[in-house]
């Protein structure tokens, strides 16, 4: 009889455990797949590699959770690290789990480029937004719409080519305050490269038109802020005491290192029940207007 119930209680959990997940990836875009961008802010060498440390960050989670990870684009930096990068994340719930880590990121470390070793604050920025499907239309009208072409600049490898394959989008249609832009050099072909960077440039606009919808999410002005103090969401410190924290939710730990290799689940989950509750609260205080 006791195991009977034991095993019942496990099943309730279980099952409790499976109906908050779908809940918290419930939303429109939730089950598609996701472009991850990732900009170095100012500051040179360090921001740079604090920017690749990123990358490598959600290129770990990503193949933990068994994702496929394609590379899209890549600006390297002068010394170490790099400028800008786009990763294409593959598989079931990939934007619903990634997409409240846009924003900035905040780094603590002593340097390893400073001979006298002294502490340095490094910032990079992460955007998401969903890879959408033919079924989703959206219109990219030619007259607002720029193409530029340039030669892969990756660390070498099947990346990089000596013909300007690469290709560049900028769109900016009247109602924006700033153009969207994006760039994809993973294929040989300038043509390929094209109808990736459209289909990027698509996604980009389908996700601003989801924030517009979703009342609980930040304004996209407010994503677009300077990569600096004041719009980290959240902080990684590594000397003198080892703290990864995000500031909207207050989930914290001490093990800088396992996060840094990909374990970001209490974080993701935090951040969207968080952003579930808001949702709740918005359509509450509607309801009463």
């Amino acid at each position: 009889m006791v195991a009977d119930a034991e095993a019942t209680l496990k099943r309730l959990r279980e099952e409790a455990g499976k109906r908050e997940l779908e809940s918290l990836l419930s939303g429109e875009a939730d089950g598609n797949d996701a472009y991850l961008e990732v900009h170095a802010g100012a500051g040179g060498t360090e921001a740079q590699d604090w920017a690749e440390m990123l990358l490598r960050m959600y290129t770990r989670w990503a193949e933990q959770h068994g994702y496929k990870v394609e590379w899209l684009e890549e600006s390297p930096g002068e010394e170490a690290g790099i400028k800008s990068a786009t990763l294409q994340i593959s598989g079931e719930n990939a934007y619903g789990w990634l997409k409240t880590e846009s924003g900035v990121h905040r780094l603590v470390r002593i340097s390893p480029f400073d001979a006298n070793a002294r502490r340095h604050t490094s910032f990079a920025s992460v955007w998401v937004y969903p890879v959408v499907d033919e079924k989703i239309e959206v219109t990219v009208e030619d007259k607002y719409l720029r193409v530029d072409t340039y030669r892969s600049q990756g660390a070498g490898g099947q990346h990089v080519n000596k013909t300007d394959s690469a290709v560049r989008l900028t769109y900016l249609p009247p109602g924006f305050e700033t153009p969207v832009v994006v760039a994809c050099q993973s294929e040989r072909s300038q043509h390929q490269n094209r109808h990736h960077a459209m289909a990027m440039l698509k996604a980009r606009l389908y996700e601003i038109e989801l924030k517009k919808r979703e009342a609980a999410t930040e304004a996209m002005n407010a994503a677009k802020t300077d990569i600096g103090w004041g719009h980290q969401i959240r902080s990684y410190v590594l000397q003198p005491y080892q703290i990864v924290k995000d500031l909207r939710t207050g989930v914290e730990t001490s093990q800088s290192d396992k996060v840094l290799d990909g374990d970001l689940d209490p974080f993701l989950q935090a951040s969207l029940a968080q952003r579930i509750k808001g949702a709740d609260a918005a359509a509450a205080e509607a309801g009463k207007n």
